[in-house]
């Protein structure tokens, strides 16, 4: 495989891992966009605003995602994301969609 295929392998595969990630931080309670970027980047998963905007919006207008408006100290308010209870079934979907692909593979790997 050709070291540009990798890469564009790697990157396919990490987008479509975001929408999962995204999800996992937000569960864990509501959240502002810096603060999934923090997290997304603590995981080692390098993302930019230019790409989590669309994703958020795609998700609250597919009713995964709601979001609320909270006075910020440090400037405008801020909008904070939470998971509807669509979303949360969603995410519990994925949850066990992730569980059974990581067996597989580990068992590929092995």
């Amino acid at each position: 495989m050709k070291e540009n295929s990798i890469s564009l392998a790697h990157a396919q595969m990490r987008k479509g891992m975001l929408e999962f990630c995204t999800m996992l931080i937000i569960e864990k309670g509501e959240a502002y966009v810096s603060d999934l970027l923090k997290k997304l980047k603590e995981a080692d998963l390098i993302v930019v605003e230019g790409t989590l905007y669309p994703l958020l919006s795609r998700l609250k207008s597919q009713g995964q995602l709601d979001y609320s408006w909270e006075e910020s100290k440090a400037g405008p308010p801020r909008k904070y994301y939470s998971l509807t209870s669509e979303g949360r079934k969603s995410l519990q979907e994925m949850k066990e969609i992730w569980k059974e692909l990581a067996q597989s593979i580990n068992t590929l790997l092995k």
